[in-house]
């Protein structure tokens, strides 16, 4: 018996004009990821940014989320070509976590409970493009789609939106991530098709 994954094909596909080439719409949320699903007790969630220099700035949940949070609306799009329209999402900019951090890197590598890794320009981060949300549709964001929190940077394919995120590295130098080291794009624009590498 063949087994499909939602993400992968079997569905019927709607092609809508203005998604990026390539995508069709969906309008479930497919689930799709690397490894087992962590789950992470709040009492142990901790976010920490740690610079090139090796000074860290870190929040544990209560502190995290009394900081300045933000909803927003935005379109996603995931590399295996769904797209999911006018998601919501609850969280804390990426400008407000940084607003206090001493850097002059270009580059970031992301990182999350379970080991997972994605890099991230620092640039893509900041100027209200990204956000560490623990709310999805007005409920506290599910585990299997990256709660407690997640990383989301909605302008990049959806796998650089880092699910159970716990924390970014910044760095002077670009390297890969899980994704990246295995032949996907370093930077993945889903409107240039930047799937894999050489796209």
């Amino acid at each position: 018996m063949a087994i499909i994954s939602r993400g992968f094909g079997g569905r019927r596909r709607e092609s809508v004009p203005g998604l990026p080439p390539g995508q069709y719409l969906t309008h479930d949320f497919p689930v799709l990821s690397a490894g087992p699903t962590p789950r992470i007790p709040l009492d142990r969630w901790r976010f920490t940014i740690q610079t090139e220099t090796g000074e860290s700035t870190s929040w544990n949940w209560d502190e995290f989320t009394a900081l300045p949070a933000e909803d927003y609306t935005v379109d996603i799009h995931c590399v295996t070509k769904w797209s999911k329209l006018g998601t919501t999402w609850r969280g804390v900019s990426l400008d407000t976590l940084m607003e206090n951090v001493e850097s002059a890197a270009d580059y970031t590598m992301v990182h999350s409970f379970g080991g997972y890794t994605t890099n991230v320009p620092m640039e893509d981060l900041l100027d209200g493009k990204a956000w560490i949300a623990y709310k999805f549709d007005g409920e506290d964001l599910a585990p299997e789609h990256g709660g407690p929190a997640r990383l989301v940077v909605p302008h990049l394919y959806f796998w650089k939106s880092a699910k159970w995120v716990n924390g970014i590295q910044l760095m002077n130098e670009d390297e890969p991530g899980f994704w990246e080291a295995a032949g996907y794009h370093m930077y993945g624009d889903p409107w240039l098709e930047q799937r894999y590498q050489g796209d």
